[in-house]
């Protein structure tokens, strides 16, 4: 735990691998049974440090009766399940993760609780944990009860389980599940189907009461640990402090670009030069708050398929646009978070009851998908200028995202020093482009950092033998330029020598 403040500041670099324990291993020798917690304990820590991930996040790691929820039907708020050990063997996990160098994140669930007549659900014969109110009492998308943040004891009760994982178990971070199903009374409701709050509007001013709560106590008792809400909507000032009238998470999952991203690169290259504005929309609002860029688990289930499955074209350009997925997301502002298996690209949909398609990794295609995320989260790592002002405007300049005919967006990362500097170049089409010309603050020789068609990678070859020397000749409003070669569906990253 020492570290923690300095790895979870919002300018440090975070890369969060997102798992669910039951089916990031399984053991088909034994009845496909997943790995206890002593069992994950060294594979996961020596797979995450070897990948470059800063955290580990877990689907909700709390009892639940459900193992299909993946732990989202939660019951035991006190309690790691049984299914994978003890607490203790839980605690060992964590351990192992803290001593090298893992962040551990949970996922929380206060926003509802299981029907079940075993759980919760009318404890005492009596509404105690849900609203007595039908309408604000049961929740229609998800067939759950929601609880009821009116009454002090169960919010006592909720609070005192988020402040129970942070201080015996050590967990670094919580991320908060479906928040926007608390923010708004109307939440999945019709017309006639909710109640309005007492001053007629539909904010559910409990719930804005609650969080804020949560957020003061975790952040008064465990000032070094990240609060991150799954929000979806533009409501305002989720990551500003509670005493400006703000929620007061530390992040914020960014879904409006996870959205428009994967809508994007699910497009035939000859369609992308009409929606260039989904790639470049984001940057308008990318510094309202602190965000986490989240290709998550629920973008690769319900027949959504995989990652790679969703990338249009033949096996080598999936695999391409995959890897041009990546080095867009690593090069945008916000913190980084991807659901396993993406990381060598599985082509199977996600099953909790599948384990990982591990025998991919025999094959070199998939070899260099992995490789690519590694290189990906030590260049993000080690360089402040991809990580070190993301909530800052003067963090991120474009360069030029008007090549709409050719799919081409060029942008500039800063770092506070001026010497902290990162060119990137993204080609969104099969076509190779070769003395494209893209202007940049300064001459000198720029060094191809990283490019995801090296074929090492599995790309074609395609590059810039190592760096450009700028030129003398203006572009884009800048004094100095750059003729790159562009390779096809590929980002090319550079920074100066000696940067």
């Amino acid at each position: 735990m020492r570290g923690r403040e300095e790895e979870n500041s919002p300018d440090a670099p975070i890369s969060i691998y997102e798992v669910h324990a039951g089916s990031w291993r399984k053991v088909p020798e034994e009845e496909n049974r997943s790995l206890s917690y002593r069992e994950a304990a060294d594979e996961l820590a020596e797979y995450l440090v070897d990948a470059g991930f800063t955290h580990v996040e877990f689907l909700p790691i709390m009892e639940h009766p459900f193992y299909a929820s993946w732990g989202y039907q939660t019951l035991g708020y006190f309690a790691p399940t049984s299914r994978y050990g003890t607490p203790q063997d839980f605690m060992h996990l964590i351990d192992h993760l803290h001593q090298r160098g893992v962040g551990v994140i949970l996922d929380w669930v206060p926003s509802h609780f299981p029907a079940d007549g075993y759980g919760l659900s009318y404890f005492d014969g009596t509404y105690l944990y849900e609203h007595a109110l039908p309408d604000r009492r049961y929740h229609p998308e998800w067939k759950s009860y929601v609880f009821n943040l009116a009454r002090n004891e169960v919010r006592s009760f909720l609070l005192s389980s988020a402040v129970f994982w942070l201080d015996r178990y050590h967990i670094d971070g919580l991320r908060v599940d479906a928040v926007s199903s608390m923010l708004y009374l109307d939440y999945a409701r019709g017309a006639g189907e909710w109640t309005p709050n007492t001053y007629g509007g539909r904010e559910n001013l409990e719930a804005i009461g609650f969080l804020r709560k949560v957020n003061d106590t975790v952040h008064a008792n465990f000032p070094d640990v990240l609060v991150i809400a799954e929000e979806a909507t533009s409501w305002p000032g989720v990551t500003s402090p509670t005493a400006t009238g703000g929620l007061g998470f530390d992040l914020k999952w960014n879904m409006g670009w996870m959205h428009d991203t994967l809508d994007y690169f699910t497009l035939d290259p000859i369609l992308r030069k009409y929606r260039l504005d989904l790639l470049t929309f984001s940057i308008w609002y990318a510094f309202s708050e602190r965000y986490v860029l989240p290709l998550s688990h629920d973008e690769v289930v319900h027949e959504k398929s995989s990652l790679i499955g969703k990338m249009p074209g033949d096996e080598w350009r999936k695999r391409a646009n995959l890897r041009l997925l990546y080095g867009y997301m690593f090069t945008h502002p916000g913190k980084k978070l991807l659901f396993m298996g993406g990381e060598f690209g599985q082509w199977s949909e996600w099953s909790h009851d599948a384990g990982l398609e591990r025998h991919l990794l025999q094959y070199s295609p998939h070899q260099g998908i992995l490789q690519w995320v590694t290189d990906l989260n030590r260049l993000y790592r080690r360089e402040p200028a991809l990580h070190e002002r993301d909530a800052d405007p003067e963090g991120f300049e474009w360069v030029d995202f008007s090549d709409v005919d050719k799919s081409i967006v060029s942008y500039l990362r800063r770092g506070r020093s001026a010497d902290d500097v990162v060119l990137v170049a993204c080609n969104c089409t099969p076509v190779p482009r070769y003395n494209y010309r893209v202007g940049v603050p300064f001459g000198g020789f720029w060094e191809e950092v990283l490019n995801s068609d090296a074929v090492e990678y599995g790309g074609s070859g395609v590059g810039n033998l190592g760096g450009v020397e700028a030129e003398q000749v203006p572009a884009h409003g800048r004094p100095w330029s750059l003729p790159l070669t562009l390779p096809p569906l590929a980002v090319v990253i550079l920074a100066p020598e000696g940067a």
